[in-house]
């Protein structure tokens, strides 16, 4: 009888052990298939994702090209920007030039009509208002050393100089 026992006690652990053992299992499977379900998820988000950078990438390429050949469409008036301010560059540099010596030239032409012996006499102030207005005019328009009617002169000189240079 003993052996009856023990033998239905072995029977009824061996059913609760295997009763629990598939619990576990079938709780294990619920849990395998959801991380499967999610992994499915995850690769259909990749191969969604990975198409959508490809046509990124691809548009990215297009418009890198794009730019490329604009640029060098671009490069030759970069070019004819650079040699317009170097030309620029010259011409200033070619007015200074004739500035000061246009300068230089009516400095001395001043100086010279200040040593002339008219220029050291002196005049009485003009007592009237009209006289005053007449000398006035006669300085402005008559006097040459001011520059007169030779600004034309000047322009002449500037220009062959200018044309010396350039040669």
């Amino acid at each position: 009888m003993i052996y009856q026992i023990s033998v239905a006690l072995i029977a009824v652990a061996f059913a609760v052990l295997v009763f629990f053992l598939i619990r576990t299992l079938k709780s294990a499977q619920s849990s395998l298939d959801n991380v499967s379900q999610t992994l499915q998820e995850v690769q259909k988000t990749i191969d969604e994702l990975s198409y959508e950078v490809k046509q990124t990438v691809r548009h990215a390429n297009d418009i890198t090209a794009d730019v490329q050949h604009k640029m060098k469409k671009i490069d030759p008036v970069m070019e004819s920007v650079e040699n317009l301010g170097e030309v620029l560059s010259e011409v200033t540099a070619a007015a200074k030039q004739v500035s000061t010596t246009l300068m230089t030239r009516f400095q001395t032409r001043q100086s010279k009509a200040a040593k002339t012996p008219e220029s050291n006499q002196v005049t009485a102030p003009p007592a009237t208002q009209a006289e005053r207005t007449v000398q006035s005019y006669k300085a402005t328009y008559q006097d040459k050393a001011k520059g007169g009617k030779d600004w034309m002169n000047y322009i002449d000189i500037a220009a062959n100089i200018w044309q010396r240079m350039r040669k």
